[in-house]
């Protein structure tokens, strides 16, 4: 297969050898990387990824390791190459339109399908730097994204798409391939090592050793030049300071080289950048290119030097495809329809231009457009590729064409590093993320010391009198109340915020759900720990409740247990959430029913038949009762006026509020399984996020 598709359109002696030569000698070589590459008669012959070496797969070489900045470590992949094809590949999206308006009228909606790709077919090879240029909305992206199972659940998709002859599955392929997407998605608290560093430590094969990856680190910052920015902040728009546009580009483009993976896609990854940065990059993909990589990348409005290190384009245009091949056919195919690129004349401004569809010319445009692309699949050119999409389709007409409305699910993408190793780099970057925010640390604490003395202050040194009661009940339900709406609206954020990053490293196959959800919820149970104890400790003494050290500590382990249970609950809310504002919006609605059966408002005793079951799923309830047990359980009498309806002692004031039954260790019982309740709730919230199509 290798060898026929080599011979059929691979004359790339004289692109590579000339025009890209230049390149490669200049911006294109890339420190710290071996290249063994030759090129004779459009055959790609690569040492390093050749199927006849008996060489266990990413063998290693350490180079200089005594020479302490000339230290690297060359991954040179052995696994087998990837043909990629695609063919007739339609995209359709329902366009809904509605009709009436007013308040009372009826509204109607019709639903329409727009075809965004037509039949588009196309094969890249390895060994080739594969360029899809288009003007804007021609349907770049849509077939990146269509080739890498990604964003799609909102199109219907027919088609046919193979890997060497076998039908494209999104695990294998996520697990081989490296997809770098046009819009950039980071942990903004970290810097730009501990960022390739938790990339290496999740994404590159578990046989290697610490400091082989670390080594791969340097070698990535020092050629995509990170080396300056490398210990800065990336940095959160608007809010923290970090690293410059052009920067953040090249960090995500960082962060897919550094696996060196057999097929790469990128979705203009060019964005942002200076001609000299945009050239090194592509130089970087030219050179994986050359060691056996297949590489499929949307550019926008390349340089001329870019171009030229282009081994084929394919041009697009209103969904169809309009070219694919070597870039030097392509001056020839439009002179053949008498459209010529003018000379010294930047051919992708020409072609993008060509195609594109300006206003006040639109059917003027479209009309050329469609001239164009039915040349291309009568020409030489266009039967060709028809030709090595068969070859590389094995499995020929009697195979099923890929159908986005058949519901194959697929659960969970391949790992290559351990759970344990997973865990404890998410941990680890988690744990840096939750230190360095001002928010958490500093305002939260502050705002725990505020209202503990305050309520230490409007309720100082309560006596046990009639009024007593009442108040320490009152500051009891306090204690609760704070702790719910102060944890619950201070985690909301933890999983929705972050959602759309955390489906873009679970599909690339870095981690698994279970690890992220243990992850932050482990990095962030300190502080909800020492917050509530803190808590309490202030407000304990100063409201003047039992002066016992245990039935302190029993009441500290409850308002944790509650804080904990509000915790659980918030996480349940923000799994549950697409994004922030459903979630701010739904959790005070949901906690004020459980609020009020919490035997404060509503005495336990008189709670509805019917509602009775939401008492059971409030740790209000739990966390009232037990805080209630633990301060009147041994009082033995009260303060009482004459002519006054007294409490004589605190089992009577248990037994007004129906809790004489209840027991301190039961209601805690309580509290924790509702704590794992909500979080396995949050969790299969989570989990039912990661579904996808196949």
């Amino acid at each position: 297969m290798e060898k026929k598709n080599g011979n059929m359109e691979d004359s790339k002696t004289g692109m590579q050898g000339g025009k890209g030569s230049g390149q490669k000698q200049g911006q294109g070589s890339v420190e710290g990387v071996i290249i063994t590459t030759s090129t004779t008669k459009g055959t790609l012959a690569t040492s390093s990824a050749s199927k006849g070496s008996k060489s266990p797969p990413h063998s290693h070489q350490r180079r200089n390791d005594q020479s302490g900045s000339e230290n690297s470590v060359v991954v040179e992949s052995e696994e087998e190459q990837l043909v990629y094809s695609w063919h007739k590949v339609n995209v359709f999206t329902t366009l809904k339109s509605v009709q009436g308006s007013g308040w009372f009228k009826r509204k109607t909606k019709e639903s329409r399908e727009k075809h965004i790709l037509k039949d588009v077919t196309g094969v890249c090879r390895p060994g080739e730097l594969l360029a899809i240029m288009g003007a804007s909305g021609a349907g770049k992206t849509t077939l990146l994204n269509v080739l890498t199972h990604r964003n799609n659940d909102k199109l219907r998709i027919t088609g046919d798409l193979f890997v060497n002859g076998r039908r494209v599955d999104p695990d294998t392929l996520t697990s081989r391939s490296a997809y770098v997407q046009q819009d950039d998605l980071f942990i903004g608290l970290i810097t730009v090592r501990e960022q390739l560093i938790f990339q290496a430590m999740v994404r590159m094969d578990r046989h290697l050793t610490y400091y082989q990856r670390m080594s791969r680190v340097d070698e990535v910052i020092s050629e995509l030049g990170l080396t300056k920015c490398a210990d800065t902040k990336i940095g959160v728009p608007g809010r923290i300071k970090g690293i410059s546009g052009g920067e953040m580009k090249r960090l995500a483009f960082a962060c897919e080289v550094l696996t060196n993976p057999p097929l790469m896609l990128c979705d203009e990854p060019t964005s942002g950048l200076d001609s000299f940065m945009a050239q090194n990059v592509v130089a970087v993909m030219k050179n994986m290119a050359e060691r056996g990589k297949t590489i499929i990348s949307t550019i926008h409005q390349p340089s001329s030097e870019v171009y030229a290190m282009f081994d084929r384009v394919l041009l697009m245009a209103e969904g169809r495809v309009a070219f694919l091949g070597e870039v030097d056919a392509a001056y020839e195919f439009f002179s053949r329809i008498n459209m010529p690129c003018p000379p010294n004349y930047n051919p992708a401004d020409f072609f993008i231009s060509t195609l594109a569809v300006q206003p006040g010319k639109e059917d003027g445009c479209r009309k050329a457009i469609n001239m164009i692309c039915d040349e291309f699949t009568k020409s030489e050119e266009g039967v060709n590729i028809e030709k090595a999409v068969k070859e590389n389709s094995t499995e020929g007409e009697q195979a099923e064409g890929y159908d986005s409305l058949v519901d194959v699910e697929v659960k969970k993408s391949p790992y290559k590093a351990s759970w344990w190793c997973q865990f404890r780099t998410v941990l680890w970057r988690s744990w840096l993320e939750v230190i360095r925010e001002p928010m958490l640390i500093k305002v939260r604490f502050f705002q725990v010391m505020a209202i503990a003395l305050l309520i230490g202050i409007i309720y100082f040194r309560q006596q046990l009198t009639q009024e007593g009661v009442t108040n320490i009940n009152g500051a009891l339900f306090l204690l609760l109340t704070n702790m719910t709406f102060q944890n619950v609206f201070g985690v909301i954020n933890t999983f929705c915020a972050q959602l759309p990053l955390f489906l873009r490293e679970h599909f690339n196959g870095m981690y698994r759900t279970d690890v992220y959800f243990l992850s932050k919820m482990v990095s962030e149970l300190p502080f909800h720990i020492f917050y509530p104890f803190a808590f309490v400790a202030i407000a304990y003494y100063m409201v003047g409740f039992t002066n016992d050290v245990v039935d302190f500590f029993i009441c500290a382990t409850v308002v944790i247990l509650v804080a904990n249970c509000a915790v659980s609950f918030g996480y349940m809310i923000s799994c549950m959430s697409k994004n922030l504002s459903i979630a701010l919006a739904i959790a005070s609605p949901l906690i004020i029913p459980l609020m009020l059966f919490g035997g404060f408002f509503l005495n336990s005793g008189s709670t509805p038949v019917y509602l009775t079951w939401l008492k059971y799923l409030s740790w209000f309830s739990y966390g009232n009762e037990a805080l209630l047990l633990n301060q009147w359980a041994d009082v033995k009498s009260i303060a009482c006026r004459a002519n006054e309806t007294c409490y004589p002692d605190g089992h009577a004031v248990l037994s007004f509020l129906h809790y004489e039954s209840g027991t301190i260790a039961a209601n805690i019982a309580s509290l924790v399984a509702l704590l794992v309740g909500y979080r396995a709730l949050a969790f299969c919230a989570l989990l039912g996020k990661t579904y996808r199509k196949q």
